[in-house]
């Protein structure tokens, strides 16, 4: 092993074991991380390290979002990615309805993205305050994502969060306050959806919106 590799598995260790357990580093979810891979320097090392194991640093939301992908993709590596993509295709269609409905609740022009805050108490409020909000919550509630089996809307949507903070598409930095903010995972999966509508012609987003604004006329 080099001495130059030796270096960066010293100084980048935790940085290239999150990145190989999967995570996802933006600014919100781990700014250390995240402002040494803004280094081209940092970058260069990282990625000299990953292609020794096969692996490849990758990125999303126009550079702002690092994750760890496949420098080439043999039978084994294409199973992986497979498996991999086929979890998110069956996590689209909640996140996406999960998505619409705190945009059209909270009001927002734009979806939800990295470093936004949602706070529950008064997403909550909202929903409870409108029908069609309230039924929208309870069908992405009970979305096998999510699992939930209550009716009340106190528990439905905190078992949403909790599963949202749970696979990375949000951080609750105080246990003590319910402010959630959202991670860059979600920009990596806005691109995944994109990907899928000029792939296949899904319009997972405008088929997501049009049903939820149809529930509210």
């Amino acid at each position: 092993m080099s001495s130059s590799t030796q270096t960066v598995l010293v100084g980048q260790g935790a940085l290239i074991e999150a990145l190989l357990r999967g995570e996802f580093i933006c600014r919100t979810s781990n700014e250390d991380a995240w402002r040494a891979l803004k280094s081209q320097a940092t970058r260069d090392n990282v990625e000299q390290y990953l292609n020794q194991i096969n692996r490849t640093l990758a990125s999303a939301g126009e550079g702002e979002v690092f994750f760890c992908g496949y420098l080439q993709l043999g039978d084994d590596e294409r199973k992986v990615i497979s498996s991999q993509f086929r979890d998110i295709c069956h996590a689209l269609i909640p996140l996406v309805e999960w998505l619409v409905l705190v945009q059209e609740a909270s009001g927002q022009d734009a979806p939800l993205s990295e470093g936004a805050a949602v706070r529950l108490n008064e997403l909550q409020t909202r929903i409870e305050d409108t029908p069609a909000f309230r039924e929208q919550l309870a069908k992405v509630s009970h979305y096998r994502l999510f699992g939930s089996s209550s009716t009340q809307v106190d528990a439905q949507i905190k078992l949403v969060f909790k599963r949202l903070v749970e696979l990375g598409y949000l951080l609750r930095p105080n246990q003590e306050k319910q402010i959630y903010i959202a991670t860059g995972k979600l920009d990596y999966l806005y691109e995944v959806i994109r990907f899928i509508d000029e792939t296949e012609g899904l319009s997972l987003e405008a088929q997501a919106e049009t049903a939820t604004q149809r529930d509210l006329i």
